[in-house]
């Protein structure tokens, strides 16, 4: 029954979200952090796991403060790779302590993990935990690295887009980054945000699949290279740094990419109109504009309407099959 009563306050939620007017302004507070436990090797494996929840239950806490919506860990956080003795010891131990988190403190947590599927196939996942504590859906790594196959784990070729009460997002895990073939899975769908869980940070094309997707991309990632957060512009708008293992920024995922063609004057007066209420930010050199509404009651979807701006991937569209009328090819 109480499965039943989730299931249903969720899609209450949902429906809400989608369908009224909580899409002005949606702002959404993310957290992500870049580390993995360090443990003693030589303890028993049920120690280690021990040590492990030790080790998320402070590193968690740095972040809890500032109420975030969706926490985001890196891959194998839960050092799921530390071999057959530690993964029998740590069964749903790690998952259970995130679950107890996420339910205390009303917040997704999405980690990655290595797992047993039902049919018995290793997967390499990021399981999304709502705030209920309850898995709301778990990606499996469509790109493992060679050496990993070589070890067990099954490739799949799901891109699910997940919904949160707050938008909708897709994830890919560390290797994932280097194929186009997944990215433009994403981008075909376009969802508010793209969740990076990973080993290596993947330099500019993080960036890429930012604004590729119309995408903020957020990236949890270990070593000694930044966790950030990035617009749909690719641009970063929050890093942990050599001090702080953890970055938290609030988003507002009620914007649109605008190209500048055709739309000089109409954004002049979108801007004259609504002041404070809409921000209009540009990059430089790309010839787009983010355009965000931070108006409570006008979503960035109606200003767009009332002005008639074109969204750059409506104005791409309009390129080229201007370029097929009679005489533009050659």
């Amino acid at each position: 029954m109480s499965h039943y009563l989730h299931s249903l306050l969720a899609g209450l939620v949902t429906f809400l979200f989608v369908t009224g007017s909580l899409n002005a302004a949606r702002y959404v507070t993310i957290a992500t952090i870049g580390n993995v436990p360090s443990v003693e090797r030589n303890l028993q494996p049920e120690k280690m796991v021990d040590q492990v929840i030790a080790f998320w239950r402070n590193e968690l806490n740095q972040v809890l403060p500032d109420k975030p919506d969706l926490i985001l860990l890196p891959e194998f956080c839960d050092l799921s790779g530390a071999g057959e003795e530690y993964l029998n010891a740590r069964k749903d131990r790690v998952l259970d302590f995130f679950a107890s988190v996420a339910r205390d403190h009303r917040c997704y947590i999405v980690f990655g993990t290595k797992r047993m599927n039902p049919e018995g196939i290793w997967r390499n996942s990021c399981i999304i935990l709502d705030r209920g504590g309850m898995i709301a859906g778990i990606y499996d790594k469509n790109f493992p690295t060679i050496g990993e196959m070589e070890q067990g784990i099954k490739a799949s070729d799901e891109a699910p887009v997940f919904k949160c009460d707050f938008g909708r997002v897709g994830i890919a895990i560390c290797f994932d980054l280097n194929f186009d073939e997944l990215r433009l899975k994403y981008a075909a769908q376009k969802p508010d945000m793209i969740l990076f869980s990973s080993m290596y940070h993947g330099g500019f094309v993080q960036s890429l699949w930012a604004y590729s997707c119309r995408s903020f991309f957020v990236g949890s990632v270990y070593r000694s290279t930044p966790s950030e957060i990035l617009n749909p512009l690719g641009e970063v708008i929050a890093s942990n740094t050599n001090y702080f293992d953890y970055a938290v920024a609030k988003i507002n995922l009620d914007n649109e990419i605008v190209h500048l063609d055709y739309n000089w004057d109409k954004l002049k007066e979108l801007k004259n109109k609504y002041g404070i209420g809409v921000n209009i930010h540009d990059p430089g050199k790309l010839g787009v504009v983010l355009v965000t509404s931070n108006n409570e009651k006008v979503t960035v979807q109606e200003m767009i309407d009332e002005f008639r701006l074109e969204r750059v991937d409506d104005y791409f569209q309009r390129a080229r099959k201007f370029r097929l009328n009679v005489g533009n090819l050659r």
